[in-house]
């Protein structure tokens, strides 16, 4: 039963353990007795990755039907190794979207409930939390069992962010959101530096349903944090072309890059030039969805320009409103200790989800990519304690770094998702290599 991939697993970044994949189409087959569920590996540290002595791991993408779907409530019931991509590409042109839509399409609708991923419009509608209805999962003891806000609530909210630990997703239920079209229509300005683009995020959120920029922390002085603040939301027809957008063509990374092209020198070039790009004046037109909401895609394998030995993306969020200036500190934290990041990404965050782990909390969330090296753990330390100052936390989703006891100073929500782990999984059999590093577990 099930078939193997090759020996190794590996997360995004690079992050690597040995183990094997085991496919099939029968989730509830493979999962029984097994301590971790995966799917597309798109979380960039360990979350995915088994822990020491564990050989094989179900991985839930063949296991990707739509069970059904009611165009009266919006509600899509699928199997959860249902991917993102294949969901927009169904849905999009018959004038319906998923809900929270995050950087990358190739994940897999457990992965986004394990997450509990967010978006360019959390601002508005929140996590993706929000949005599912009712969750069937195989237990630790190999019970299978539904939950939803009103049965079993404590496992369905510890489940939402829980990043795997509660049970293996076999199923989801989501409600997705009627569009009027499938285009964005887009406006970008250029952003002179971080506490500009704390304003301009605030002040865009007002009266657009998706803001996000990039920004180069490699500048210095006041220029630290300049770059480019976008704005969307979905065109009306009026404002659109007629026909639905076609899938984008993707280029390919064929190999990993030698590792001295990414230094300060060539970030600081990249970000000099991104910048500049944009016209000082507003920019605004129709654009392609997944340009929009997936830019990184149009890449295959863009993860390989880090080279062999990986990349961290370090991902925060800190709560601007009553720390003013902390986006600020973060930053020249970074800079000061020479973090170079060809990639950074500034949102605005709304309302704290009702997941247990949920990343998202009122405030501003920083995302850095950062070349793996000898200095990686110092850095991720330096910068957890900066977000441990400012009252912030990480996300697990993008964490192979941060030490327990800092993600213990960051997460007060942390006993209650425990005690919810030990109800349901009292024998503790449920892990993954993230669970031992940052929670302890044992195996």
């Amino acid at each position: 039963m099930g078939r193997h991939r090759d020996p190794g697993l590996a997360g995004w970044g690079g992050t690597r353990r040995p183990g094997r994949a085991l496919l099939d189409e029968d989730l509830e087959a493979i999962t029984r007795g097994a301590v971790l569920t995966r799917g597309l590996g798109r979380s960039y540290g360990d979350s995915a990755l088994p822990p020491d002595g564990v050989e094989s791991v179900p991985c839930s993408v063949l296991a990707d039907r739509i069970l059904a779907f009611d165009p009266a409530t919006g509600l899509l019931h699928a199997e959860a190794g249902l991917s993102l991509a294949e969901v927009n590409r169904l849905f999009w042109p018959r004038g319906w979207s998923f809900p929270v839509l995050p950087g990358t399409q190739f994940v897999t609708l457990g992965g986004m409930v394990a997450a509990d991923v967010h978006g360019k419009n959390h601002h508005v509608d929140g996590t993706l939390g929000r949005h599912v209805t009712r969750l069937r999962l195989r237990l630790a003891d190999d019970r299978i069992v539904e939950c939803s806000r009103g049965e079993h609530a404590d496992l369905f909210r510890a489940t939402l962010g829980g990043m795997g630990l509660t049970g293996h997703l076999l199923e989801a239920e989501v409600r997705l959101q009627e569009i009027p079209t499938a285009w964005i229509l887009s406006e970008s300005d250029r952003i002179d530096g971080i506490d500009s683009f704390v304003t301009g995020l605030r002040k865009a959120a007002r009266s657009w349903p998706f803001t996000v920029g990039w920004f180069d922390a490699l500048a210095r002085g006041r220029q630290l944090g300049r770059g480019v603040l976008f704005k969307g939301r979905w065109a009306n027809p009026e404002e659109a072309p007629a026909h639905a957008p076609r899938r984008k063509q993707r280029v390919t990374v064929p190999f990993h890059l030698p590792g001295w092209v990414l230094n300060d020198h060539t970030a600081r070039l990249f970000n000099g030039l991104y910048f500049r790009r944009h016209p000082r004046r507003s920019r605004r037109r129709i654009v392609h969805p997944e340009s929009f909401f997936h830019p990184l895609d149009a890449i295959a394998h863009w993860n390989r320009i880090y080279g062999r030995r990986g990349f961290v993306q370090h991902q925060v969020v800190l709560p601007e409103g009553e720390r003013p200036g902390a986006a600020r500190r973060f930053l020249e934290e970074l800079s000061g200790r020479g973090g170079a990041s060809f990639l950074c990404v500034i949102k605005d965050c709304g309302e704290e989800g009702e997941g247990l782990l949920s990343f998202p909390r009122p405030g501003i969330s920083i995302a850095v990519d950062l070349p793996a090296g000898p200095r990686i753990q110092e850095l991720v330390d330096a910068l957890n304690e900066r977000v441990i100052a400012e009252g912030g936390r990480i996300y697990l989703a993008k964490d192979a770094f941060t030490r327990p006891e800092h993600f213990r100073a960051m997460e007060p929500r942390l006993d209650a998702f425990q005690s919810a782990r030990r109800r349901w999984d009292p024998a503790g059999r449920l892990a993954s290599a993230q669970s031992v590093r940052i929670l302890g577990d044992r195996r």
